[in-house]
């Protein structure tokens, strides 16, 4: 049963991962919780996210989830962004093409305001339980060396802590998201566990495409530094069921992890959620978006300004200034530094919790660089879990000084991700069309001849995804849009995002490594370079030219930095608990913490931090 709190030890900005592990963990130390959730409230199932998703044409990371994508779906008409009241950015509409709005910016399209000079290609929800509604589930560690880069290889900062400071909190994590893996075959480049330590259930089984580039693994050279390294698949640890744990099932292996699982054999945070409501101690209030943080004479926050609506698009339903004793902003690295720059007041002439002039500065995710191939032997793609090993081995080493580290994912869904097959090929073969690539004759196909090239053709697909360790950037930074705002009044971020020349060097090894890998394998690449393209105004801004060749990125969906944790005041945002410097009664949560972007997908990492936050809150901050 909901309860109301009037009077709450603590209120929290956002029901994501961060908000909701730090709202169950003090919910337990017997404090009280508000939570402020932007989006709608948390369905009694997910039928109609289901619905959603099957009934829409574009099986993107969004799509089961409100506000909805289009305004007329027949006619692909995207939702005008001034018009919603808890806008986010979508896959399909980030490059938006835009004449005469800017080069490739439309914002009646796209929510995210682009500067240039490249295009942030990462998405997030504003809605219960955040973007890990349709995360992928990977839950790998930081490595020891991800934490001091400054004293291991001289390239950017430390963390404050290190992997020791954490190895506990990483346990706990991986307890109360319930992740899936062996320790033995986690034990890498560093890793250390506890001896008596054991994962919550054991790893899922391995895939025949995992076998196939497993295989490969003893002939594979490709030099760049690289040449010692000790070429294995690693089975991925995975929120994902193995087991029954939870009250969750087991999973099935359906394809569609992301954007939703159908059986939710896969954690997301409305089970931590459940748990903390249940508590009695904790209420949630939805629909309920932060405008303001606000700052007494003292320099401590003494509320938060919020404005609350009935519908995606309807009209603001009330203000109210919401106060306890401490306040948590557990936005993301986009979201929490908006918050924190649309709070300028005379106590905080620069934006809150910014006196170092820090505040959404160094963003950063891992840039994805996408290769595909045909297998010399059918492997059986489009199976789920999406992805259930990579290779890891190249995520730590003395390249580390002169280039970006990257992890390899290995997928399991053929070319969906890399060309929305089995859509595109089946067409081609149907229409006699080749834009697949699997059709070089333009051969129209019917019958048994059909169906043997399908045979033929899906069976043998895979690919690979290369997460590329990117370097923090003074020009790379989120800042409000002086020209857009939301239906609310409130000014839309804008994003200025570059890559170095330290990541592009990643991302050009990572498409030698692709090539040499299917090389080794007897894999045929169909990986297809961007074209050029003669109007400037259609280029595509995830397209760069590095040792002359062109390269694309995609956005892998991690959100980093922004309001990064340091041992100084002066070079960062919050301290190694995540605490404000300028404000004693401020945390600061989630990846925007990180001082670098590291080589582990992070929402393990954001779970550990946030857990080892809860704790000092509860006994040090409010006894």
């Amino acid at each position: 049963m909901a309860v109301t709190i009037a009077n709450p030890d603590v209120v929290i900005v956002g029901s994501g991962i961060s908000g909701a592990l730090i709202a169950k963990h003090l919910a337990l130390a017997g404090k009280t919780v508000v939570i402020l959730e932007a989006g709608e409230e948390q369905p009694p199932d997910i039928n109609g996210y289901m619905k959603r998703f099957l009934t829409s044409k574009a099986k993107v990371p969004e799509s089961p989830y409100p506000p909805d994508i289009f305004s007329d779906p027949a006619q692909n008409v995207f939702t005008d962004p001034a018009t919603i009241n808890a806008g986010r950015p979508t896959v399909l509409t980030l490059n938006a093409n835009s004449s005469p709005f800017g080069a490739w910016q439309n914002p009646r399209q796209a929510y995210l305001i682009q500067d240039g000079p490249l295009a942030f290609g990462s998405t997030y929800e504003r809605i219960n339980a955040g973007t890990a509604r349709h995360w992928l589930g990977t839950s790998l560690r930081n490595l020891p060396n991800d934490f001091m880069m400054k004293t291991k290889y001289d390239k950017f900062v430390d963390w404050p802590i290190r992997y020791e400071d954490l190895e506990s909190w990483y346990g706990e994590a991986e307890r109360q998201i319930g992740v899936s893996a062996n320790k033995d075959e986690q034990a890498y480049l560093g890793i250390t566990f506890p001896p008596t330590y054991n994962y919550p259930m054991p790893g899922l089984p391995v895939s025949r495409v995992d076998m196939m580039v497993e295989a490969a693994m003893p002939s594979f050279k490709i030099g760049f530094g690289m040449d010692n390294v000790p070429w294995k698949i690693t089975p991925t640890p995975a929120a994902r069921n193995s087991q029954p744990y939870q009250n969750r099932r087991v999973c099935a292996g359906n394809t569609n992890c992301i954007p939703i699982c159908p059986i939710q054999a896969k954690y997301d945070p409305t089970v931590t959620l459940a748990e903390a409501l249940r508590t009695g101690r904790v209420e949630i209030r939805y629909r309920t978006v932060a405008a303001n943080i606000s700052v007494g004479a003292n320099r401590r926050v003494d509320g938060i300004d919020t404005i609350t609506y009935a519908t995606d698009q309807g009209p603001p339903t009330g203000t109210r200034r919401v106060t306890a004793r401490l306040y948590i902003i557990a936005g993301n690295a986009i979201e929490t530094p908006r918050l924190l720059l649309l709070s300028k007041g005379a106590n905080a002439p620069n934006g809150v919790a910014n006196s170092s002039g820090l505040v959404g500065q160094h963003l950063m995710d891992h840039p994805l660089y996408l290769a595909w191939a045909l297998a010399p032997a059918q492997v059986w793609g489009y199976r789920g879990p999406l992805s259930t090993s990579g290779i890891e081995m190249a995520r730590d080493g003395e390249f580390r000084r002169a280039r970006g580290a990257f992890r390899i994912e290995i997928g399991n869904e053929g070319w969906n991700f890399a060309i929305q097959d089995p859509n595109t090929t089946t067409v081609d073969l149907i229409n006699g069309t080749n834009i697949s690539q699997l059709n070089p004759g333009n051969q129209a196909m019917f019958g048994q001849q059909l169906v043997n090239a399908l045979n033929d053709r899906l069976s043998r697909q895979f690919r690979l995804g290369f997460l590329v360790e990117q370097s923090p950037e003074d020009n790379c930074a989120v800042t409000l849009s002086t020209q857009h705002k939301d239906h609310l009044g409130l000014w839309r971020p804008q994003i200025k995002y570059d890559l170095s020349d330290y990541t592009k060097e990643g991302l050009w090894v990572a498409k030698q490594t692709a090539s040499a890998m299917f090389k080794a394998m007897g894999a045929q690449e169909y990986t297809k370079p961007p074209e050029p393209t003669p109007n400037p105004n259609d280029r595509d801004p995830t397209v760069f030219e590095w040792r002359g060749e062109r390269l694309k990125y995609f956005g892998a969906g991690h959100l980093v930095g922004t309001h990064t944790m340091g041992a100084d005041s002066k070079t960062s945002v919050v301290d190694d608990k995540q605490k404000s410097w300028d404000h004693d009664n401020l945390y600061l949560v989630g990846s925007g913490s990180f001082p670098t972007v590291a080589t582990a997908n992070p929402t393990l990492t954001i779970a550990a931090l946030c857990l080892r936050t809860a704790d000092h809150i509860a006994k040090n901050e409010l006894r």
